[in-house]
């Protein structure tokens, strides 16, 4: 029998940026499932107004893009071209809660979200998280998922619903089970890309991938006796002095499927042998001034696609109808 959940697992579910379900052809809309979805994890954190649904708790951050000599014989995608000056980015670390205040030394992945700035003046988006997979599926499961776990109280009834729910989904038993390190920095841990993309070269060839971001300070983590002399927001105030010292850099990475690799199912981490094409690097250079008030002005999402890079997924479309709701909601509180 599968043992009680301990209340930091019970956390651990929300680390995973607001997800809503998939497009069906049944009669509920997108949009109504996408709010269920949201719904969902207010009834795991509560309802914080004015904060995102999921990571509230978040650092904001300023660099460059620049491609990288292989990314353009990947996609046509505008920022993956060769140029002369680089591209403008905007970068949100996370903390993987509902919670505004989690301490940053709770066990949970981080978040990664990125906005690049075009010179046309369009913008294109990129959100990882420092664990490769997910717990489920699809979008549905995953609404569901959270269901369970909001009715999975101290008080509940056994087996709880979390319980249930986790017999006939191993993915989501392994991804609360899995070690998830302190990191020193959010420059020092790797993410990856829930979501599959297409992507289409100046030739018509097609290839299809799931983004990875390497820091390249390596991956460094604290130990238990390091961890115990951190404060709550180690993270932001590590990151903020880093950048001030130095930049923060990333290698952007391309992990392409091959024949048998399933692009809509985000459960199913795909092996490390699998080739991994090189797409950039990028330079975090300062932190915003004002971090929260920049951030409420931020939104991040999956959809924002350029020419060249299409959805693979149909959970993508699902994830930015629920970015939209949280969105809505956090500025009609403020």
């Amino acid at each position: 029998m599968w043992k009680s959940l301990p209340v930091t697992a019970a956390l651990a579910i929300a680390l995973i940026s607001p997800f809503a379900v998939a497009a069906q052809d049944g009669p509920t809309s997108q949009t109504s499932l996408a709010e269920q979805l949201v719904d969902a994890f207010n009834g795991v954190f509560g309802v914080h107004p004015g904060m995102r649904a999921n990571h509230p708790k978040g650092v904001v951050l300023e660099g460059t893009f620049a491609p990288s000599a292989s990314a353009a014989s990947v996609s046509t995608a505008a920022h993956l071209q060769k140029r002369k000056t680089p591209i403008p980015i905007t970068v949100r670390f996370s903390a993987g809660s509902g919670q505004p205040s989690v301490p940053d030394t709770s066990q949970m992945p981080r978040g990664m979200a990125v906005k690049f700035s075009l010179p046309d003046g369009s913008k294109t988006d990129l959100v990882v998280l420092s664990f490769n997979g997910f717990p489920v599926a699809t979008a549905e499961e995953f609404r569901d998922f959270l269901l369970a776990v909001g009715a999975s109280g101290a008080d509940a009834p056994k087996p709880t619903a979390i319980e249930t729910f986790l017999q006939t989904h191993p993915a989501a038993r392994n991804f609360l089970e899995s070690p998830k390190p302190q990191p020193v920095s959010y420059a020092t841990l790797p993410y990856f890309g829930i979501n599959a993309f297409k992507f289409t070269n100046a030739k018509g060839a097609v290839i299809f991938g799931r983004y990875q971001l390497r820091p390249v300070a390596g991956e460094q983590f604290l130990t238990q006796a390091q961890l115990d002399t951190m404060g709550p927001d180690y993270l932001s105030s590590e990151i903020r002095e880093r950048v001030r010292r130095s930049p923060a850099k990333f290698k952007l990475l391309l992990q392409v499927a091959e024949k048998d690799d399933k692009i809509d199912d985000p459960s199913i981490a795909w092996p490390d042998s699998r080739k991994q094409i090189e797409l950039g690097t990028l330079t975090i250079t300062k932190a915003v001034a004002d971090s929260q008030a920049a951030e409420k002005k931020l939104l991040f999402m999956l959809g924002a696609l350029v020419p060249g890079i299409e959805a693979a997924d149909p959970m993508i479309a699902a994830r930015s109808a629920s970015y939209i709701v949280s969105l809505s909601r956090r500025a009609q509180a403020q």
